[in-house]
């Protein structure tokens, strides 16, 4: 198969080469960005894995209304842009509506197309009107191969740089499943796929009025991924998140990332 590539800010994302998508679940603090973006940094510097950070702004699908959902566009934006510029990082976030993804792409290097909206056509070809890159992630009521029409819409609409995410299956409730035989399915879509470590290991719902999950799992999951051929991993990291305000239970501890993506990268070389 031959390469494929898309372009994320200023970063080539490459098939040939393990890459990664990580940060917090959704903005805390500028602080807590920042002290994940340098450690994420200097792990991918060390590593040579090009990096790509993400945060949300708005969990607009929190289990329950009481839950924390962000700063808001405004000011989450402001934030992705300084750590852009301190970091030199390309930035991704969620967009949930045709405007706001107009208004996201003017500060976002790549607009990430929820699970949930992957099939809202008139989002992901607002996402894809941008001239940014875009992440489309796959339902967790999909099958693999129907990605092929959501990808066909991001393209129409004129999507160079797709990258095409898989977060698990629902599979009964407050459960999902990661069949890593789908990778191939959706690498023939012609783009990067990504694994998303952290989501796939979630029980949705699972604790009544939030969302439960293993971090433990994900690690799992995400060396599992890296064998069966993903090109990259998505892994939210949390310097402590047992206190993390949204997706704590499957968030991977900051200290641990370099260790797990050392592993990964062992993977990858071993199976060529």
């Amino acid at each position: 198969m031959a390469t494929r590539q898309a372009k994320v800010g200023g970063v080539v994302l490459a098939s040939d080469r393990l890459f990664l998508v990580a940060g917090p679940c959704v903005i805390e603090s500028l602080d807590l960005c920042r002290r994940i973006a340098e450690h994420a940094k200097a792990v991918a510097d060390r590593l040579k894995v090009p990096l790509v950070f993400k945060a949300s702004y708005d969990k607009a699908n929190r289990t329950s209304g009481s839950s924390f959902r962000g700063p808001g566009i405004d000011e989450g934006l402001a934030i992705l842009a300084s750590l852009r510029d301190e970091f030199r990082l390309p930035v991704l976030a969620d967009v949930h509506t045709p405007a706001e993804a107009q208004a996201a792409g003017k500060v976002l290097d790549c607009l990430q197309v929820p699970a949930f909206l992957c099939r809202q056509t008139d989002l992901v070809e607002s996402a894809a009107r941008n001239g940014k890159a875009v992440n489309l992630k796959k339902g967790q009521f999909l099958a693999p191969w129907d990605m092929k029409p959501v990808v066909e819409k991001a393209e129409e609409a004129g999507a160079k740089n797709i990258l095409v995410t898989e977060r698990g299956t629902s599979f009964g409730y407050n459960r999902l499943v990661a069949d890593m035989t789908g990778l191939p399915t959706l690498q023939a879509l012609g783009h990067l796929v990504v694994f998303d470590a952290t989501h796939s290991a979630q029980t949705p719902g699972g604790l009544e009025t939030a969302t439960g999950g293993s971090r433990e799992a994900a690690a799992l999951l995400a060396k599992a991924a890296v064998a069966a051929g993903a090109d990259g991993l998505f892994i939210e990291v949390h310097p402590n998140p047992d206190k993390a305000k949204s997706d704590g239970p499957n968030s991977l501890r900051l200290k641990d990332l370099e260790a797990l993506l050392a592993q990964c990268l062992a993977i990858k070389s071993a199976v060529g």
